[in-house]
């Protein structure tokens, strides 16, 4: 995260890298998932934690390593009401450890998107998505889990907006 972004107002969990846009402070997942909602519809839905994650660098490294290690369901604020109205899930996040962080599992054990197309998309350090889409499909069985997601290292996240698109175009949704 750059050390000159005051990250006061922003969720840790989208927040674990900072994009400028526009003048207003994003989550690296928050951005793309606009992107995303701007070039082919449908809702944002935010996954947010009933416990806030520290804004403090180390102490929130030092919880989702917690977390992660004691396989933790952290609880959610709320799920999607009308997920049903829905044939194709975007689920962004990024990739902690080689994993998914565990506020994303607890989303993924508390809906139902049998016959579901999810297509992810993961910022990263170096891991791409590592076994993320191996836990997707163990998690959700009957649903259809797109190979061709979006992966993008966090440092690029920011200039990536015509990659993004280009991705979404490929995907002929």
């Amino acid at each position: 995260m750059p050390e000159d972004v005051n990250t006061d107002g922003v969720n840790a969990i989208t927040g674990t890298s900072i994009v400028m846009s526009e003048e207003e402070k994003l989550g690296n997942i928050q951005y793309i998932a606009q992107i995303i909602q701007q070039n082919v519809g449908g809702e944002l839905f935010r996954i947010e934690t009933v416990q806030d994650y520290p804004l403090e660098h180390d102490t929130l490294v030092e919880q989702a390593s917690e977390e992660q290690h004691n396989q933790a369901r952290p609880e959610l604020k709320a799920f999607p009401e009308n997920i049903e109205d829905y044939d194709t899930i975007f689920i962004g996040y990024p990739n902690w450890w080689g994993d998914m962080p565990m506020p994303v599992y607890t989303f993924l054990e508390g809906v139902d998107l049998s016959e579901k197309t999810i297509i992810p998309f993961c910022p990263h350090g170096e891991s791409r998505f590592a076994n993320t889409l191996k836990s997707i499909s163990q998690i959700q069985p009957n649903a259809i889990i797109s190979q061709n997601g979006f992966t993008i290292s966090r440092e690029d996240v920011a200039d990536a907006e015509n990659n993004i698109i280009s991705w979404l175009h490929d995907l002929s949704l």
